[in-house]
This record gives C-alpha cells, structure tokens and sequence, in this order.
C-alpha cells in the first residue's frame, strides 16, 4: 500500500511491511556476508517483516527514530534506535553482533554515492533522506561490512512507498547495491 499523500521524511513514523516483490531477493546474500546463519536467514526470508516506526524530536530538537521490527507470527527482530545527529554509537545486536553506527539526516546532493541518491520524490530531495551508516565492530565480531542506506519515498508503480537504498560492502569487498520497498499498513 502507498503511504498518505502528507506523508515525508520529516516523520517517518508508521507500521510498514516488506514488500517481498519489489524488495531485490540478494538480501539473504547481505545476510550472509553479515555472518547470519543459514537457519536464521531462512527464517528471515519466509516470515512476513513488519517494521514499527516511531520518528520523533526530543526536547532540544534532536530527531530520533525507533525501530521495532516483527517476524510472522509476533517473534521479535532487531530493535533500532537511532539518533539523527552523525555520532558514532556502539551496539551488539542479536542477529548482526557488534557493530558500529551513525545516522542523519541529509540533502541527497551532499551525498558521495549516486546510488544513494537516486529515485526518490521531489519532496524527499527537499526535506532530505535518512542515511543510516553501519559497520561491523570488527575487533569485537571478528566480521568486516559496511551497510551505507538512505531512506526516503520513492514512487513505484504509481505508489508513494517507503523505500531503503542500501548501499552494502562485505568481507571480501562485495559491491551490493538493492532497494528494499515497504507497504504502508498504518
């Protein structure tokens, strides 16, 4: 489903659920190269995802956003909570270990990665994407990736969606460029 019409990077908050067709399949292989195992990402890539999103400024103006993420049948992903002011934060999560992140927000002319910038709707290149920036914490998890992404509105087949631009590197320098498409449930 396509998100409201008021709907901006400005706040992001809803439920959205992946879009299995016009998500590119290689994400089992970005699983992979994060060092998830096979059992997981074969749970991972039949279960329905569901994210629940809540974007919100905290009382000095600084934007946050919260991330809970749902498998089939209620079993808890990864939880997020990100800060949207570019500052190194350390986390060990559950499914991709240690690693190390930053957010922001930003206009997608100051961005280096064309495929980072492309595609999105005239009022998410005014407001500016949500680029979230993560590496492995490779001392702690003995894994190197970098995961660059930017978030935003895209229209496809004739939908505003919510849509992530993942711009990933794996051990070995594998180059995965993909988009990943949400419905918007609520």
């Amino acid at each position: 489903m396509a998100v409201p019409a008021d709907f901006t990077t400005l706040n992001l908050s809803g439920t959205f659920l992946l879009n299995r067709t016009l998500t590119d399949p290689r994400t089992d292989d970005i699983l992979a190269l994060q060092g998830v195992g096979w059992l997981k990402r074969k749970a991972i890539g039949l279960s329905s995802i569901t994210l629940a999103i809540k974007h919100y400024k905290d009382d000095d103006g600084v934007e946050h956003i919260d991330i809970d993420q749902t498998l089939t049948g209620g079993i808890p992903g990864t939880s997020e909570k990100r800060t949207l002011w570019w500052k190194e934060k350390e986390n060990n999560d559950h499914l991709f270990g240690h690693v190390i992140g930053k957010s922001r927000r930003i206009k997608v002319d100051e961005l280096d990665l064309e495929f980072l910038k492309t595609g999105w709707t005239t009022d998410t290149i005014e407001h500016g994407v949500v680029q979230s920036y993560v590496e492995s914490d490779t001392p702690k998890s003995g894994t190197v990736w970098i995961a660059n992404q930017t978030w935003g509105i895209e229209e496809l087949e004739s939908l505003r969606r919510y849509v992530r631009h993942i711009k990933f590197t794996g051990p070995k320098a594998e180059d995965i460029e993909l988009r990943m498409v949400y419905d918007y449930v609520s």
